[in-house]
């Protein structure tokens, strides 16, 4: 079976961002929108490169080669994405372009991991290392700062910060999360990042997953949009407990699998990698999203990002 890595590179553009205030864009449509410009570059790039190559092809021997990697009006997905091993990465990665500009001392290098739904707990593992690996490469790091997961089936939704509070008891797998979490503190224990945070854990979810815990979660980032404020309570055992309990704007369900389908699809504004009802060509099979990775790297002296971006993956089932 195939699995796809899909990716955006550094969507800072035009030199980094100062940090003012949070972004007005959930992850979703950040994600969403990067990796259509990401895919769309890329087409663009190595087609023009190959049609070059083509034509310089032509002018040495005086024959008109037909670029076998021109499929009307796309690029073909073999010039511009790449196969290794059963990876297919979406857009291929160039490597050698990685890193960052200044010493990694410089930086504060946050990860959120989502888990999504669609994908099976056991594979979790794997998940988390491949997506700590790619990242590291990408940044040319050894370690990363911080690393947040977000577990599917939580949120902090209600009419106040109350309801929100009590519903978000009843939400996941407390033994889920507690053996993922475990994977994570050994990451932890080797060096590979400094310190472990949640997201949307409610005061008694948190109550209880800390005593599961060897390694404490520094921070819990909550999603404050449908009710306004933060429980008292949530915010008097973050204080007890030394947790730094922080806001944020991402999306929970960050890349449902008919979103990435529409990506990779044949449509108008789809990459042409994956087949569908009207084009046969493309990967054949039933597409199951498995994580998402977003990563910032933070001067910390300069107070500006300067690299940010995200990775995917996805499993391409019944080929």
């Amino acid at each position: 079976m195939t699995r796809l890595i899909l990716s955006t590179g550094n969507i800072i553009s035009g030199g980094p961002s100062i940090i003012r205030k949070p972004g007005a864009y959930r992850s979703n449509l950040e994600l969403t929108n990067s990796l259509r410009s990401s895919f769309l570059a890329a087409q663009q790039d190595y087609g023009a490169a190959a049609l070059s190559d083509a034509n310089g092809a032509a002018t040495s021997n005086g024959t008109a080669p037909v670029p076998s990697h021109v499929n009307g009006d796309k690029t073909a997905t073999d010039v511009w994405t790449e196969k290794v091993g059963d990876i297919l990465y979406v857009p291929r990665i160039d490597w050698s372009l990685a890193g960052l500009q200044e010493d990694r001392e410089a930086y504060e290098i946050t990860l959120k991991l989502f888990f999504l739904p669609t994908a099976p707990v056991s594979q979790r593992p794997e998940y988390i290392e491949a997506a700590l690996q790619l990242v590291k490469k990408e940044l040319g790091v050894k370690n990363v700062d911080l690393l947040i997961v977000s577990f599917p089936g939580i949120a902090f939704e209600g009419d106040c910060e109350w309801e929100a509070d009590k519903l978000n008891a009843t939400m996941g797998s407390e033994e889920d999360e507690a053996t993922t979490w475990a994977t994570l503190e050994k990451l932890h224990e080797r060096g590979e990042v400094q310190r472990l945070g949640l997201a949307e854990f409610g005061t008694e979810k948190l109550s209880h997953f800390i005593q599961k815990t060897k390694v404490r979660p520094a921070v819990n980032q909550i999603n404050t949009r449908n009710c306004c404020n933060v429980p008292p309570p949530l915010i008097e055992l973050a204080k007890k407990e030394n947790i730094e309990l922080l806001t944020h704007t991402d999306c929970t369900d960050v890349l449902p699998g008919g979103t990435l389908r529409e990506l990779l699809g044949q449509g108008l504004q789809g990459a042409g990698i994956l087949a569908d009802e009207s084009s046969s060509e493309g990967l054949k099979g039933d597409l199951m999203p498995q994580w998402v990775v977003k990563y910032t790297a933070f001067v910390k002296d300069r107070g500006v990002i300067e690299n940010k971006g995200y990775f995917a993956g996805a499993q391409l089932l019944g080929e």
